[in-house]
């Protein structure tokens, strides 16, 4: 049965999130505090908030998310393990691990394998797996999918954000790689109740965006 409006609890989707560079010690504090007022699942920051967070958050719901080797995904594998398992030592519960791109592309599977296999074995926290899906092909999209559902992750991740956002299409892609094993999360240029909504409809699981608190906003007044 098809998922409808008023069975949606939006805010047990979202992973507030604020990942713009340029971010400083009181906007993190503003997310996370948010994050916890709003029952959200998760605040997402960059690896040098993490310790920020976990101190802000050391006893209360949202799990500390962070990004791994992001946006570009393309550090060495050993880099990428050190910066997941720094974040783990800092704090971070869940890891949303940027895919290598230039591999998934050239049909290296085998590597894509081994780094993420082994940053879900030695970090034993949820790992969210970043596919970039805006610029894969659908069969990259479906290779790339197939072989992290392998590796042990947790989530398929639609993008980053950089370089364009979720779509329904590409999560309704993901929903029929994981066939409901794992939980898919839309991210990226998730700005209207609407776009959540369809989103959750198809098939999401957890939504990253920083207007979280904006998007329970136009849920209040959308049923009013």
């Amino acid at each position: 049965m098809p998922i409808t409006n008023t069975d949606i609890d939006l805010a047990t989707y979202i992973d507030h999130t604020i990942l713009k560079p340029s971010a400083i010690p009181e906007e993190v504090k503003k997310v996370c505090q948010e994050a916890w007022r709003y029952n959200f699942p998760a605040v997402c920051v960059y690896p040098a908030a993490v310790q920020q967070a976990r101190e802000l958050l050391h006893d209360k719901q949202p799990e500390i998310c962070t990004v791994i080797v992001f946006p570009s995904g393309s550090a060495t594998s050993s880099a990428k393990l050190y910066e997941a398992q720094e974040a783990v030592e800092n704090g971070a519960t869940e890891l949303d691990v940027v895919v290598n791109l230039g591999w998934l592309k050239s049909g290296e599977t085998s590597k894509i394998y081994n780094e993420i296999a082994q940053i879900c074995s030695e970090t034993g926290r949820v790992v969210k797996a970043i596919l970039e899906t805006t610029v894969l092909t659908d069969e990259e999209k479906r290779l790339g999918g197939e072989i992290c559902l392998d590796a042990g992750v947790a989530y398929l991740k639609t993008s980053t954000g950089w370089f364009g956002g979720a779509t329904v299409e590409d999560v309704k892609i993901l929903k029929e790689i994981t066939k409901g094993q794992i939980g898919i999360k839309a991210s990226g240029g998730i700005r209207t109740y609407e776009q959540a909504i369809a989103l959750v409809q198809a098939g999401a699981t957890r939504l990253g965006t920083s207007r979280g608190v904006d998007l329970l906003r136009q849920q209040s007044e959308s049923i009013k």
